[in-house]
């Protein structure tokens, strides 16, 4: 089997379709990747790419991702539901096949050190990049935003691990690291009540006690006129989405709301939803032998 690295980069752009099809081109073109979906989200101000790759190619097309959205992108002139620091805010890579966490990990601090040097942007690594244990959690790495950015830096605990200690005002702050493969779930109620989202939020994520591999925050959908718990699961198989989609459905109901939808942003692995099938099928020995697809392609 050849070696493949996912690169899942988040940009702070949703709404035009133009930058972020100029973004998204830079993919298209390094030979020996392959773009697999991009995700564009108004609300959020927001839009996730996922390519795969070979490690170089992967490298490759990810630097020129983070050029072209510095070229684009101003954050001086940014806003958007989601927390964010840079034009370019996060680059996680994840080993997909015969490729090891920690050649993973090596090539975040490459591809982190080409951005300082060449691009002028401070780089934090985060999860299993991190260089100490204070910035593995990126939304402890992201607090402040973009805004706060600037003062942070100044701190002798947030130091960049590369570029420049004074905040790129154009570009902002990029995260680079090595992690799990992540699912962006976000489940939507029934009302406008930002509390209420924010309430269920703290209730359920690892940070305040809740479920330990679940990021969650309370978010307006504006256009819709509701809000939206939005999550990050950060390790689906130790926190399956449907125990997280069961607690959130029960504190809603503790506020008298109830969940309308939930959605999906960007790919995620096949095992995250049979698990969900397994566990609402109540399914007797179930086998993912028994996939048409998987069949299909074998």
């Amino acid at each position: 089997m050849a070696k493949i690295v996912q690169c899942v980069p988040n940009f702070s752009e949703g709404r035009d379709k133009d930058i972020i099809e100029k973004i998204v081109e830079e993919v298209r073109k390094v030979e020996g990747t392959k773009l697999l979906d991009y995700a564009p989200d108004k609300d959020h101000n927001r839009c996730v790419v996922t390519f795969i790759g070979d490690p170089s190619a992967v490298k490759e097309a990810a630097f020129n991702l983070c050029k072209k959205a510095s070229e684009l992108i101003d954050m001086s002139k940014h806003s958007g539901e989601h927390p964010r620091m840079g034009a370019t805010d996060v680059i996680p890579l994840i080993p997909i096949s015969e490729v090891t966490m920690d050649e993973c990990i090596d090539m975040s601090k490459e591809l982190g050190e080409k951005i300082g040097n060449e691009l002028g942007i401070s780089v934090f690594l985060y999860e299993k990049s991190a260089s100490a244990t204070h910035r593995s959690n990126l939304a402890k790495v992201r607090k402040g935003q973009y805004e706060g950015m600037n003062e942070k830096m100044k701190e002798e605990m947030w130091k960049p691990d590369f570029g420049p200690i004074e905040l790129n005002t154009k570009s902002g702050v990029t995260a680079v690291g090595a992690r799990m493969p992540l699912v962006a779930f976000n489940v939507n109620l029934d009302t406008n009540d930002l509390k209420i989202a924010n309430k269920i939020a703290r209730g359920i994520r690892g940070s305040s006690g809740g479920l330990k591999y679940c990021k969650a925050i309370g978010i307006e959908i504006k256009e819709r006129d509701i809000v939206q718990v939005s999550m990050n699961m950060v390790d689906y198989t130790k926190t399956p989405l449907f125990r997280v989609f069961d607690l959130i459905e029960r504190e809603a109901n503790r506020y008298g709301v109830n969940v309308i939808g939930s959605e999906i942003i960007g790919l995620l692995p096949t095992a995250a939803l049979i698990n969900c099938a397994d566990y609402y099928l109540k399914l007797e020995d179930f086998s993912d032998e028994q996939l048409l697809e998987k069949r299909i392609y074998e």
